[in-house]
């Protein structure tokens, strides 16, 4: 696919690398959509989803300076991981052969009904016990987002929400998780998209603003407290399905 590597372009790559990179660094990852915005504005998202894989596993590499071993929650990582990798095949599939529109819709319903049901219960911290089938079922639907639509982090954050994980624990936790699945959906990635000349380009530029995104949104994290940060997460929920829901609508809408 094609693309012009203009100033305006270049400068919204930039922004938009940066703010998922930040993401990163404060919430362990699973919002990169939060980002994808802004590279619509100058590229179509496939383009987009195309130029991302890549710079991805360069911040999963970036953060792994701070999301050490010691903060993943490796039960619950053996659990998940598998649905991951099978997950992000169903999605390779679904987004050559099936009508990915309809997905982002029902992951979108799907995750305000969750954030909906944790408001009306008084938003507070619930402890569930860990569960087998719905960490398979929660690595499944992540895999498959994030292969259509750069977006794993709902289904996870589902499973590992209520299990009241501690901040360093959640974040080091969706850390490592996006960090293989972001390591297994890049071939599958630069298969569809095929990048131009200019693609690379924009992607060694973009490179950059990786150290500064992920140092910036640990620092955020640091700052905030238990309850602070489970709150944020939730919010950015809520953005995430609304983007997902405008996304699948406007695709039948045009």
């Amino acid at each position: 696919m094609g693309l012009q590597l203009t100033f305006i372009t270049i400068l919204v790559a930039l922004a938009g690398v940066f703010l998922i990179a930040f993401m990163r660094g404060a919430f362990g990852g699973g919002f990169a959509i939060i980002g994808i915005p802004l590279l619509s504005c100058v590229m179509d998202p496939v383009t987009a989803g195309g130029l991302l894989a890549p710079l991805f596993i360069a911040m999963d590499l970036f953060a792994l300076r701070y999301w050490k071993p010691s903060t993943w929650s490796k039960p619950d990582l053996a659990l998940l991981l598998p649905g991951l990798v099978t997950g992000i095949g169903f999605g390779y599939l679904a987004f050559r052969y099936l009508d990915h529109r309809a997905i982002e819709i029902l992951m979108a319903v799907i995750t305000l009904m969750f954030v909906g049901l944790w408001f009306v219960a008084g938003a507070e911290l619930s402890r569930r016990p860990r569960s087998s089938p719905k960490a398979v079922t929660a690595g499944l639907a992540s895999g498959i987002t994030t292969m259509v639509a750069h977006s794993g982090g709902p289904p996870l954050a589902m499973y590992l929400l209520p299990l009241g994980l501690s901040k360093e624990m959640y974040a080091g936790t969706t850390s490592m998780f996006f960090t293989v699945g972001n390591a297994t959906k890049a071939v599958p990635w630069l298969l569809i998209v095929k990048p131009t000349a200019n693609v690379w380009v924009l992607m060694a530029v973009c490179l950059v603003a990786i150290p500064a995104g992920v140092m910036s949104g640990w620092r955020l994290h640091g700052s905030l407290d238990q309850r602070q940060i489970y709150r944020i997460c939730y919010g950015l929920l809520v953005v995430t399905a609304l983007k997902l829901l405008w996304d699948g609508v406007s695709g039948y809408l045009a």
